[in-house]
């Protein structure tokens, strides 16, 4: 009887872009056996398959019964704080999970200190690659260690890393949970989405009625947290946090947002006209994406510090006359090619394993 394919994957709880591309590759995972290991999974309990084996972290930052807490400033990785409860409950949770399970390949989406206590562990693991600088000493500490290096982005997107890191990259491309579609909004209709992700923006209420207050002719369709102040308008309209935007974002003519990895896979998929906002985010990861997107003219690219300086009015006329190729960026077999790469890769670690 063969062995039971195990692949885990640690998803980091910041944004929701690492739990949408993790479930988009897994779909693709076909007779598998598939471990999710992060805190605040359970937001997303309505769209993780019940197949699935959940392992719910506690957070790793300090709350009120952590007393002794104490910052830390270790050498080879970014965080480890002492004394706190949490932290070390995760730990226990993961380091039982390993011993318990073999065989297995471990996907990280990311965080070098668990790159660091799976090497410690001896479980094998690849590294998802995000956009940045990332040349630091916990980044390379983590590459190097790693299996592979899997970029959920093609090639043509590449970063500014050291030759070694880009040679043990496998390039995926774009991965996002819509198929690939023509653009196929009326630049007539004067419709524009907005939206708010969870990791943090600078897209406020306030900036929101700035525009369309200069802007009337435009409706605005805000997706996300942000609720209506007092001051309504007319052209705004406030959808809340939706499961499946695909129809609104489709269905407009021009799309604002950050310029998160989740949003700009999607919006590559839906072949939309962009206006991204890169907001501040460890590593610049959201700025040198920008950068890349402004290179390979697929986005008009405004710094939190000039979005009531523009001129919105003109930005739209301007944008909604563009038309961008995103071919080159999304891609409807992205998530098969990386689950492909994780069952080779799975295959070659435990090929003297596959029967009992």
């Amino acid at each position: 009887m063969s062995r039971p394919i195990n692949i885990a994957f640690y998803v980091h709880h910041h944004g929701s872009g690492h739990i949408m591309r993790t479930l988009a590759i897994a779909k693709a995972l076909q007779h598998s056996n598939i471990t999710l290991i992060g805190s605040r999974l359970t937001d997303y309990a309505g769209i993780i398959p019940p197949a699935y084996n959940v392992i719910n972290l506690p957070m790793d930052t300090p709350e009120n019964t952590d007393t002794n807490f104490r910052p830390s400033d270790p050498e080879g990785i970014h965080y480890a704080p002492l004394n706190i409860e949490g932290l070390r409950k995760r730990i226990a949770l993961m380091t039982d999970f390993f011993a318990e399970t073999f065989p297995l390949l471990l996907v990280i989406d990311v965080s070098v200190e668990v790159a660091m206590l799976a090497a410690i562990a001896g479980v094998p693991f690849i590294v998802i690659k995000q956009h940045g600088y990332r040349k630091d000493l916990p980044h390379l500490h983590a590459y190097h260690n790693a299996i592979g290096i899997l970029a959920p982005y093609p090639e043509i997107m590449k970063d500014n890393d050291l030759p070694w890191v880009l040679k043990k990259t496998f390039f995926a491309g774009g991965i996002s949970r819509f198929e690939l579609q023509h653009d196929v909004s009326s630049p007539d209709k004067k419709l524009i989405a907005i939206i708010t992700g969870k990791g943090g923006t600078s897209i406020t209420t306030a900036l929101i009625e700035h525009i369309a207050r200069s802007c009337p002719e435009w409706h605005f369709q805000i997706m996300g947290g942000l609720t209506s102040s007092t001051n309504k308008q007319e052209n705004v309209t406030y959808l809340g946090n939706i499961e499946d935007p695909k129809h609104i974002l489709a269905n407009c003519t021009i799309v604002i947002g950050n310029a998160g990895h989740n949003t700009v896979m999607e919006l590559a998929a839906l072949n939309k006209r962009f206006i991204a906002i890169p907001e501040q985010r460890p590593f610049d990861e959201q700025s040198i994406k920008a950068g890349i997107l402004k290179q390979l003219n697929l986005a008009y690219i405004i710094n939190p510090e000039s979005l009531f300086k523009v001129n919105w009015n003109e930005l739209f006329q301007y944008t909604s006359k563009q038309n961008p190729d995103w071919t080159s960026i999304a891609s409807d077999n992205a998530a098969t090619e990386a689950a492909n790469y994780l069952i080779q890769t799975y295959h070659e670690l435990f090929k003297n394993s596959a029967m009992l």
